[in-house]
């Protein structure tokens, strides 16, 4: 049923996640797309707030600077006007993806397994350039520089499904290289 173990690993993490009360509870969903976006409850709030924020505030700020814009005259020579249009495309653009991330949401809760690696985890790993610390994450709440890395990257996507002193695999479309996951919390 399974070409390796690392596969099977990865099912069985998703399995325990689905029947251990590790769950990861769906919010709303549409059957048709085809990925779920993984959330913390505290990115679920981030993604509302800015969601909100943008429908109710931004909106009625850029409609004023459109009001505001067109009061100067001839359109068609009108940068404030055109910067105004451009900033309405982009927030409407953003909320459009703010409401596909919460249709397509699951959360994830903050009990998880330290038998091995899932969405949530903090992983201590040995790289070869040293020792480093990870929190695996779904990709709208990835932050490389507050070392948040997505479920989808090339190592969080190797280490999910690794126990505590496995050596996995990381393939990037640069390099390939190993580590060994040193702690799992």
């Amino acid at each position: 049923m399974f070409d390796n173990e690392a596969e099977f690993r990865v099912e069985f993490a998703q399995f325990v996640c689905l029947t251990e009360g590790y769950l990861m509870t769906k919010i709303t969903g549409n059957p048709k797309l085809e990925k779920n976006i993984y959330l913390t409850a505290k990115g679920l709030t981030n993604v509302k707030v800015e969601l909100e924020f943008l429908k109710h505030t931004k909106r009625s700020q850029i409609a004023e600077t459109i009001h505001q814009a067109r009061q100067y005259g001839d359109l068609t020579e009108n940068s404030e006007y055109d910067a105004a249009l451009e900033e309405q495309a982009m927030a409407e653009t953003r909320i459009s993806e703010l409401e596909n991330i919460l249709k397509s949401a699951k959360v994830i809760t903050n009990r998880h397994t330290e038998d091995f690696v899932v969405i949530g985890s903090t992983v201590k790993i040995d790289m070869d350039d040293g020792i480093d610390e990870f929190t695996i994450v779904g990709r709208v709440e990835a932050d490389p520089s507050k070392k948040r890395i997505s479920n989808e990257s090339p190592l969080g996507s190797a280490l999910i499904g690794a126990k505590k002193g496995e050596v996995v695999d990381v393939a990037t479309p640069i390099v390939r290289y190993k580590c060994k996951v040193l702690e799992i919390k």
